[in-house]
């Protein structure tokens, strides 16, 4: 039976010669390998085909067959990684907090713990008419967020 540590054994040195880090390793009833990957600069598709041959080398289909599919992490799918974080520094995230609570601000800063969300709000401030953007900066920690995506925007 092929293990998750099997592949990351197989592929870890590749990945970090690409500057580049295992967000996933899968595998699925009937040898069904799936790997998502990143890198500070992204994936091009010839290092997954690169990663894919890797693993066709070091595997025997004789002895065990097997699907795999190599990949690089969606836009829109939600972080897994600490590095995926580190990447994102300066964008907009949005969180879905456990107590259910949705954040969408900039991602800040980050550290082994958790990280910093600068939300901007509208609200009366004492003395003026109209509403006024407040900016707040929250800290969270990794282990009182559910989910953290990336909000892309369309021009």
């Amino acid at each position: 039976m092929i293990t998750k540590d099997d592949i990351i054994g197989i592929i870890q040195e590749l990945v970090t010669q690409k500057d580049a880090y295992i967000v996933d390793v899968k595998i699925g009833a009937s040898n069904q390998i799936t790997i998502e990957l990143d890198g500070a600069k992204g994936i091009s598709i010839d290092d997954c085909v690169e990663v894919s041959k890797l693993i066709d080398s070091k595997l025997n289909r004789d002895e065990e067959d097997y699907e795999l599919e190599v990949s690089s992490a969606g836009l829109s799918s939600a972080f897994k990684v600490i590095q995926q974080y580190y990447k994102n520094i300066g964008q907009e995230i949005e969180i879905l907090v456990k107590n259910g609570k949705k954040l969408t601000g900039i991602l800040k800063s980050v550290n082994e713990n958790g990280f910093i969300l600068e939300i901007t709000k509208l609200e009366r401030v004492e003395g003026e008419k109209k509403k006024q953007k407040i900016v707040e900066e929250i800290q969270l920690l990794f282990t009182d967020v559910k989910s953290t995506k990336l909000v892309i925007h369309f021009k």
